[in-house]
């Protein structure tokens, strides 16, 4: 029959996107959506066309961040994926806001391990009067004894409280979307998707870099992973952040069947696509649903993870994945 010669249309289209992509080109909404529907067959010439874009926007370089989990439990939202709501009887530990000498000792600890950045997360729909005038108070000492740079995650936030987070030089907000528009009266129904757009939006008004995603693996269609992907886009944000749903026991989705990994990694690879030069990062659930930490993903857009554990969940060691990441000759 001989050698082949010429392309099929699916790797034409991963061509042309990604030669576009490098040229500064944003590819358009139909692009993104005939990148998502590429034949399994083609999913490696997808991740590598997104793992040359990353490569050339960002080098070798990988992001890690460590968080803390400063509130824990009795949120009063009943997310449908999460430990730490108050519907549901998941057995977990919790305390109230954590004393600030144990916040700034974990940002030294994170400092001193390597990690970039430290993201403040709180259990709650939003902060009250007292506990953010506390959180204030824990970055302000975490700037002058420990200096890294800060990222938050504390539910909703008025125009002021975004204000003086950029005031106290926190570098970016995060607020995940957790799915797309279409699934999320499923997954939550004490507050909207529109509720959670709007702090994104009050957090970009003040300033502040943004960092949105949320997890996959809830039982969402294909269709609704590429939407989600796209509405993630609009946002342009400057880190997304994906988890991968680890179904804890005494939520509804304790049943929950784990995605294939083709279906991870369409998710990343067309994220790399559509924000060549914003941080993608594996998030929660890495250590559960990959058997090799994220090296494929790594290789596939990603271009970040969350090491050291998680909000409820331990994890690797950022030693040890910073091992991982050299074995894929990239580097922290």
């Amino acid at each position: 029959m001989g050698i082949k010669l010429f392309m099929e249309s699916d790797q034409l289209i991963i061509q042309s996107c990604k030669n576009n992509v490098i040229k500064n080109k944003k590819i358009t909404e139909s692009d993104a959506k005939k990148l998502f529907k590429i034949e399994d067959r083609f999913l490696k010439d997808l991740s590598d066309a997104a793992n040359e874009i990353t490569r050339f926007f960002h080098g070798k370089k990988i992001d890690v961040e460590q968080l803390t989990n400063i509130k824990k439990n009795y949120c009063s939202e009943d997310c449908s994926f999460c430990s730490q709501s108050a519907f549901f009887n998941t057995e977990i530990d919790d305390y109230k806001l954590q004393p600030a000498e144990e916040i700034i000792k974990e940002a030294e600890i994170a400092k001193n391990n390597g990690a970039d950045s430290f993201c403040l997360v709180a259990a709650w729909r939003e902060p009250s009067k007292n506990d953010f005038e506390m959180i204030c108070n824990i970055i302000k000492e975490i700037n002058s004894k420990v200096g890294i740079s800060i990222e938050c995650s504390l539910g909703f936030l008025t125009n002021d409280q975004a204000k003086k987070l950029k005031l106290l030089k926190v570098k970016r907000y995060n607020h995940n979307l957790e799915t797309s528009r279409t699934k999320f009266p499923e997954i939550c129904t004490t507050h909207t998707f529109d509720d959670r757009i709007k702090t994104l939006q009050i957090a970009r008004a003040a300033g502040l870099e943004l960092c949105t995603g949320g997890i996959i693996g809830m039982g969402e269609t294909n269709n609704q992973r590429e939407e989600f992907v796209i509405e993630i886009a609009k946002l342009n944000p400057e880190e997304v952040t994906i988890n991968l749903l680890v179904p804890f026991p005494g939520t509804p989705l304790e049943l929950q069947k784990p995605l294939e990994i083709e279906e991870i990694l369409r998710v990343f690879a067309v994220l790399r696509f559509l924000l060549p030069k914003s941080i993608i990062k594996i998030s929660g659930g890495r250590e559960v649903n990959l058997n090799d930490d994220g090296k494929e993903l790594l290789l596939s857009g990603a271009n970040g993870i969350i090491s050291a554990g998680y909000l409820t969940l331990g994890g690797n060691s950022i030693n040890k994945d910073t091992k991982m990441i050299k074995e894929i000759d990239l580097e922290t």
